[in-house]
Order: structure tokens, then sequence, then C-alpha cells
């Protein structure tokens, strides 16, 4: 999809209309920090949250929006209540994350929903050919061809979030095409990098919420625990970069100073590095191709003793297996993946299933339902059934 990526008229000294698809988790939050940054540059019509009215209606105030979206129907009045008087308009439901999503003169839609809601959101503002900033890593996973035919159709920009993904568009900024080897994804190997694996079992979902580098919401905590989220990424970069897999490779960085490189032809390789702060790859999204001046953390060169790399271990972390076997397989494959792990974490969280039970629950999953498809109704009917099967498999294991 890169080819499609262009500048946002940045010289035009105009300010930029921005969206922000779910605007209270982490991504969003640190989203609207950059917004009060840069003021004067940015703009914010609309917001949407799934279940948290207060810390919405809290910032659709701040940033005088014209439309606040809950993801939850049953939250509109409470919502509606929380806004009264502001002059923002208060709506609730997936239609309306589309209305959000589809708004009016607006530049850019910032997907930060987390997991399959993001998908439908996400094509809507694909339609309208705005630029996407996105950070919805399950919408490419679940449907990475469907987007970039929609991209190539509808003229949209897609930058990407993720830090990984980010450090590999930086790194492509000026190359040719056709000039890469292959893309290489660090990842930090998680709290349990080092652990052995007679101990996975006693795991608990406090201890998997400890990661040692980064500061991010519970889904992405633990997919990053169980190497889930690099494998994800994984099939983010093969549908954002037009790569196949086999061009792709996943080492293990500790430090996660390099957040990712990309393998020239010609031998030569480029990294991007930088300490962990989201806020860094955000701002990029949002202001490509300037970079625009910012009190981030710099990194101290001189405190950098050195720089670790390991390959990752996929009998102890099978996640990232998995999701190199769902890109081979093609298909619905992709979707099946990660309408299980959704389910899968969430049990994990709520203590119904173990930290390998996570793996085991999404292979037997893509064993079962994996097939052919890659239209929208193929993918709604995969996610949706494999989330029925994953449900009934647990409470089974339950009883």
């Amino acid at each position: 999809m890169l080819p499609h990526v262009q500048s946002l008229d940045a010289d035009s000294g105009q300010v930029k209309q921005v969206v922000v698809l779910g605007s209270t988790g982490s991504i969003g939050t640190q989203t609207l920090d950059l917004a009060r940054l840069h003021p004067e540059k940015l703009r914010v019509r609309a917001l949407t949250a799934g279940r948290n009215v207060a810390l919405l209606a809290k910032q659709a105030r701040e940033f005088g929006c014209e439309l606040a979206v809950i993801a939850d129907r049953s939250l509109h009045g409470e919502l509606r209540a929380a806004l009264e008087g502001s002059g923002c308009r208060a709506a609730a439901g997936p239609e309306a994350l589309i209305e959000a999503a589809m708004l009016d003169d607006v530049d850019i839609v910032v997907t930060a929903l987390v997991g399959y809601a993001g998908l439908e959101p996400t094509l809507a503002a694909v339609s309208r050919g705005r630029r996407i900033a996105l950070a919805n890593k399950e919408t490419l996973v679940v449907a990475g061809g469907l987007i970039a035919e929609a991209v190539r159709k509808g003229g949209a920009e897609v930058i990407p979030v993720d830090s990984e993904h980010s450090a590999i568009f930086q790194c492509l900024v000026g190359e040719p095409a056709g000039a890469v080897e292959e893309l290489i994804l660090t990842a930090s190997g998680g709290p349990f990098r080092d652990l052995p694996r007679e101990e996975f079992a006693s795991i608990t979902p406090a201890r998997a919420l400890r990661h040692p580098n980064w500061d991010m919401g519970a889904k992405i905590t633990i997919d990053s625990a169980t190497m889930m989220n690099k494998g994800l990424e994984v099939i983010e970069a093969r549908w954002m970069f037009d790569i196949p897999a086999d061009r792709i490779r996943v080492v293990v960085h500790p430090e996660s100073i390099i957040h990712s490189m990309v393998l020239f032809h010609d031998g030569s390789t480029k990294a991007q590095l930088g300490v962990p702060d989201m806020k860094v790859p955000i701002q990029y999204a949002l202001t490509y191709p300037e970079r625009w001046k910012a009190p981030h953390e710099r990194l101290d060169w001189t405190a950098l003793s050195r720089l670790n790399f390991q390959e990752p271990d996929l009998e102890r972390f099978p996640c990232l297996r998995l999701a190199f076997e769902a890109l081979e397989r093609g298909g619905t494959a992709s979707a099946v993946l990660n309408a299980a792990n959704e389910v899968a974490v969430a049990r994990f969280l709520s203590e119904d299933l173990t930290f390998m039970g996570i793996s085991e629950l999404i292979e037997q999953a893509m064993d079962r339902l994996a097939g052919p498809g890659n239209t929208l109704d193929a993918l709604r009917s995969a996610d949706a059934e494999t989330r029925r099967f994953a449900e009934e498999h647990v409470r089974a294991a339950i009883h």
C-alpha cells in the first residue's frame, strides 16, 4: 500500500481535521496528548470509545468535538446526559462508529480501536479517501487484501502507528520500489522471554500484564507475552508493505531500541531507533512527511552499552508460528486466528483459560474452521463462527 501514501499538503498551513476512533485507550489518549501539544495544527472533530463514558465525555468537552460515539448502545443515554449543554452530539453503536469514520471534511482518521471492531470503521474511512493513521493491526490481519484493494480504489493513505511498522515505513522513505530483500521486525520477547517452558503453566494474568518495556492496554500486553502481537504484526506487514511472508523475519531484541529494520538487495540495512515511546510513531503518522518539534524523550547514546538480538523460540511461543501458518493457508485463516485469539485473551484475563491454553485454543480453531474465502461476508462469518466455537470450548473446559 505504500505507493499510495502522499503528502497531506504539508505547506498549506491549514489545521488538520482529526477523528480518533478509540480515544480512551492507550493510543487514543496519547494521540490527544499530541493534539494538546500542537493545538495550532490539529483540531479534533470526533471521538469514539467502547464503554468509558466518563472519559469520552471529558475528552469531547475539552476538544470541543461535534460528535462523540460510544460503541455500547446501552450507554447512549448516559453519554447524552454527560454531554448535555456542550454542543457535542452523542451517538452509539457500530453504525455511529462508521459515521464518525466518514465525517465530512476530515483529513486524518486515527484508528485506535482494539480488535476486530476496528475493521468496518477503517474500511469506511478508506472509502472516503482519508489518511488513516492505523493503530488497529487486526484490520489488516483479518482483511488485508480487502483494505489494500479499497486503498487502490479510493485513493486513501494508510500510515502505520505500530512502532515496528512505523520504523519500516520510515526506513523505506526515499527508497526505490523493489529494492527490499527482507523486512526485519524486532520483538522485545515480552515478560517471559527467558522463563523456562515448564513454568508457563503457572503464569497468571497479573504476571503477564507486567511488560518490561512498554506501557500498553491489557489485550496487546497479553499478546506481547504470548508473542501473538508479533505474529499479528507479521501479517500486517505482509499487507502494509506488499511483501510475502517468506521475506519477513522476526528477531528478539530485548532492549526495544531498534524498532525494526529493512535489508536491501545491495546488502545494506536501515534501522529506526528510539526510546520505547508510542508518541513518536503516532506523531509521525499525523505529520508525515514533516517532523514537528516535540519534547519526546531522546536516546542517551552514552548509556547504551550493547544491543542484543536472538531468534524467537517458536516452541515456547507457538502463537508466532500460528501467525505464519495463517498467512500460508490464506482464505479465512487469519480471521480465525484473530477471533480465536481475542476470545482466548479475554478468557485468560478472566482466569477461565490458562496461559498455554491461549495458543492451544487458537490452533484448534484454525484446524477446524479455517477455509477459503476473502470477501467481507466470508470474513464476518468466519469471525462469528470462530467466536462461538472458542466460547463453547472454554465453557466446556470449565465445566
